[in-house]
């Protein structure tokens, strides 16, 4: 199978460009690049370092809502926040150009190396807004904000989207092109429909029509939870490179496995036992430090269930000791108990 090459986000010399730098980007890299899908209320700052910490694959914000981040919104201002990542790539979604370009231009101020529009996410209370997968039914709107958003910036400019609203007007191709010829870089596609949601598999042959649409990269995401998934959808698409979003769910390795993995062909398995157990501790003790202690050990909770999801084929975890960790208060405690659940070698409380 030949494998396309998605571009290496790393800055390159500026030159002027309509009066603002542009940063050139590199493609120097072997293989399909691998990418962290942005997902709200997940890929927060704790959950992007880890999975940067496992190698190169690439990381993206929660999606940061462009008029709640201009107008100073406290929430939106921690989505932002990215010290120490390195491409930072931010996601900013919205449904007014003023705004779009406003937001653009404070993620770059405050280090964003790339900035991502949002057109994909399905949730009801973003499109009722007009924003996310909505703008798919307005292509006008869709490439106001694009072009307002590329001429704000001096960094590469992203976009994500789905196949369409729904399957009778599948018309990912078409707003790629247009994307494309306002500057766009490079174009993510999710394998499904709006009106799809989650359900069902995603459509990995429909992304080729966007591959062979536009001369930008195409990244390609949807229901990559294995390393046969990653070759099947970039064989069936035609893709680039590869986007993971559940499957890193509880797996924060697996994105940079997957690069490896299309690298060298060798198939790393996460970690285990104990050393499983101090990395969901560190997690869980990232959280309280990120969001402060109880909104930190409620968000931490979601995460915890994943490890120990993942984990089952391989670890059984008692009943009353995960019902223990996932409703205590008491940090340090919750820590202990997850060092003692992960680590297979530790005596088992009773269930």
């Amino acid at each position: 199978m030949s494998k396309a090459i998605a571009p290496d986000f790393t800055l390159s010399a500026a030159t002027p460009s309509g009066g603002l730098e542009t940063r050139a980007l590199s493609t120097d890299t072997a293989t399909p690049l691998v990418y962290l899908a942005p997902m709200s209320g997940v890929t927060d700052l704790p959950f992007r370092r880890i999975v940067a910490r496992f190698g190169p694959a690439r990381v993206v914000t929660e999606m940061v809502a462009s008029e709640s981040l201009a107008t100073g919104d406290a929430d939106m201002a921690l989505r932002l926040a990215g010290a120490g990542m390195a491409p930072h790539i931010v996601q900013l979604a919205g449904r007014e150009a003023h705004w779009m370009a406003e937001a653009a231009r404070m993620a770059e101020a405050n280090g964003a190396d790339v900035i991502d529009i949002n057109m994909g996410c399905p949730a009801k209370r973003v499109t009722t807004g007009w924003s996310g997968a909505a703008l798919m039914r307005d292509l006008d709107l869709a490439i106001d904000l694009i072009r307002a958003t590329v001429g704000a910036v001096a960094v590469p400019v992203t976009l994500k989207m789905r196949l369409g609203w729904d399957r009778r007007s599948i018309n990912a191709p078409e707003l790629a092109r247009r994307a494309e010829a306002e500057g766009v870089r490079l174009i993510t596609v999710h394998g499904r429909t709006r009106d799809q949601f989650y359900e069902g598999r995603a459509d990995w042959p429909a992304i080729r029509a966007v591959v062979e649409a536009v001369t930008v990269p195409v990244v390609a995401n949807g229901d990559v939870q294995s390393f046969e998934d990653a070759d099947a959808i970039l064989a069936q698409s035609g893709a680039a490179g590869v986007m993971i979003g559940r499957g890193a769910q509880g797996r924060p390795w697996f994105p940079a496995a997957v690069q490896r993995y299309l690298a060298t062909g060798i198939r790393e398995e996460g970690p285990r036992g104990a050393a499983l157990g101090d990395l969901v501790a560190e997690h869980h003790a990232a959280m309280i430090d990120h969001y402060g202690p109880e909104r930190g050990i409620r968000a931490a909770r979601k995460h915890i269930a994943w490890y120990f999801e993942a984990a089952e084929a391989h670890l059984a975890v008692p009943a009353g000791l995960r019902t223990a960790i996932l409703t205590s208060f008491d940090v340090e405690a919750v820590g202990r108990m997850l060092r003692e659940a992960f680590d297979d070698r530790a005596p088992r409380r009773a269930a």
